[in-house]
């Protein structure tokens, strides 16, 4: 579904690349967490997934019908932004050129917000406006759920119902997921493979491997302080 080759990026006027020949292959059905540490690329590999940005070098190339897309940031958390759920998901629908309304009540009855769709967003918490996001991500089924850190600013019950929710995107409607991840027990725990990113290279692991990678690094860590 995704397959990049020697990926080079660099914003304009930085002479430094932020990511260094990137390879990556990404199978259709997979759920991939992308882990590392502020900074390396992380961010900046899922906008050139998205095509909001074109490598400096490289090529990447992505081969589905339909994405859709969860960002880190809304702006719909200021209560007094007028806009209802409801609102927000027909939009979006109509910019998807979607005719059947009824998919709106599919996609909040699927995270569990249908009983909030005459709601203001400015009014909801942060929980319950990620899986208003996810909702609109998935009206018209998309075949790849792209997500930059979606528990962010997110409460712990809520974190559970929606890495549930997408685990059961990926395994029961066979949607692939890329998710950037600071989570690293939801990556661990949800993931097939984690695509582990350091100073803008990147190698993909199973879970098992990542942690043992994580637990020899801090161990070095530890014995340098």
């Amino acid at each position: 579904m995704i397959k990049a080759e020697k990926l080079y990026f660099s914003y304009a006027g930085n002479s430094s690349n932020i990511l260094n020949g990137i390879n990556l292959k990404i199978d259709d059905g997979e759920y991939i967490s992308v882990v590392g540490d502020n900074g390396c690329g992380k961010t900046t590999l899922i906008k050139l997934i998205l095509k909001f940005l074109k490598p400096t070098s490289g090529t990447i190339t992505v081969n589905t019908n339909k994405i859709g897309y969860v960002p880190q940031k809304n702006d719909f958390s200021n209560a007094d932004f007028p806009i209802t759920v409801y609102e927000v998901l027909n939009s979006y629908r109509k910019l998807l050129k979607i005719k059947d309304k009824s998919i709106i009540d599919k996609s909040l009855g699927q995270v569990g917000m249908l009983d909030f769709k005459s709601s203001l967003m400015g009014n909801l918490s942060g929980g319950q406006r990620q899986k208003i996001l996810i909702a609109r991500a998935i009206l018209g089924t998309p075949d790849l759920l792209i997500l930059d850190e979606p528990s962010t600013g997110v409460d712990v019950k809520s974190q559970k119902e929606i890495y549930k929710f997408i685990k059961r995107l990926n395994i029961n409607e066979k949607i692939t997921i890329v998710s950037v991840e600071h989570n690293l027990d939801a990556a661990i725990s949800n993931s097939t493979q984690i695509y582990h990113m350091v100073e803008g290279h990147g190698h993909l692991c199973s879970p098992t491997q990542y942690v043992d990678e994580y637990l020899k690094f801090r161990g070095k860590d530890e014995d340098n302080v």
